[in-house]
């Protein structure tokens, strides 16, 4: 997700976004953990997307 769709989104959509990426890395870390995975960079984008996404509801909280 790039950081304009992060900005243009709601709030809830945000929020079912970082849960869903959420679910996605710890999966992807099981599955390291057991084989290597084909591409290990996935796991870095996807935690760094669920902190942008977390940037992004924190400052709107402080907006509000």
């Amino acid at each position: 997700m790039k950081q304009k769709e992060i900005t243009q989104a709601s709030v809830t959509d945000l929020r079912a976004h970082e849960a869903n990426l959420t679910e996605q890395l710890y999966k992807m870390k099981l599955t390291h953990a057991v084989a290597p995975m084909e591409n290990p960079l996935q796991i870095r984008h996807t935690r760094r997307t669920i902190a942008r996404l977390k940037t992004e509801l924190t400052k709107r909280e402080v907006q509000a």
